[in-house]
């Protein structure tokens, strides 16, 4: 399972609900469509420095995260991918820092620094089961080859969360958790050979039912008369 959120704003406890929530719903990767692109780095060290009761990232720690690693290295790379663990709920460690940056995909809205650094992509491309689907803060920054490449279209700057089918192609949305009116967050997963997306409030409120996008050709029955 995929969790999607988006339009953080700088509210860290949005960012937390948000990622404590579909961790909770079986989410083990994440997918944030921007605004703000930083927020996911500051969510980060805020959890560090609430797991360490407050305090600031020392030399200690630092010194006890290198100790640690060089003690227990990161089990990874032993044929595992880091999607094979629970999303971590614990972020003191310098191991549960990295997997769980592993576990986003984030993209940055036009407003942000990021969006004009051009080692930073706008847009990304990620493999959900057998499809393609493409990751993008404003579907306005859509070309023609990313409509051509890709079936699903995951994107945030929405008010609510929505799925609109457009031909073969599927636009997903999981709405906002700032700037509208609910705070909302969404859930990508497999449906046999398609895909489900469903949107919650952040109190486990269902507010969009499981879409099925059919995205696999084999599922589509051809009547010919």
């Amino acid at each position: 399972m995929i969790g999607v959120f988006s339009d953080t704003h700088g509210d860290l406890a949005a960012f937390d609900a948000a990622y404590e929530l579909l961790r909770a719903k079986g989410a083990r990767r994440f997918l944030f469509t921007g605004a703000r692109y930083t927020d996911l780095d500051e969510w980060v060290l805020w959890r560090r420095q609430k797991g360490r009761g407050g305090r600031e990232y020392s030399d200690a720690d630092f010194l006890a995260d290198v100790t640690q690693w060089l003690v227990a290295p990161p089990q990874d790379g032993l044929g595992r991918t880091p999607a094979s663990r629970e999303a971590p709920a614990d972020l003191t460690s310098e191991d549960d820092r990295r997997l769980v940056m592993e576990r986003f995909v984030r993209v940055p809205e036009r407003d942000s620094l990021a969006y004009r650094d051009p080692t930073v992509a706008n847009k990304a491309m990620d493999l959900v089961g057998d499809t393609l689907c493409c990751v993008v803060h404003d579907k306005n920054d859509l070309v023609r080859d990313d409509l051509l490449n890709a079936q699903v279209f995951i994107h945030g700057k929405e008010p609510e969360p929505a799925v609109v089918q457009i031909g073969p192609r599927y636009f997903v949305t999981p709405g906002r958790l700032v700037g509208a009116a609910e705070q909302t967050c969404g859930l990508l997963e497999k449906a046999e050979r398609n895909l489900s997306f469903s949107a919650f409030r952040l109190d486990g409120h269902l507010v969009l039912p499981p879409r099925v996008l059919q995205v696999d050709s084999r599922s589509t029955k051809l009547t010919v008369k």
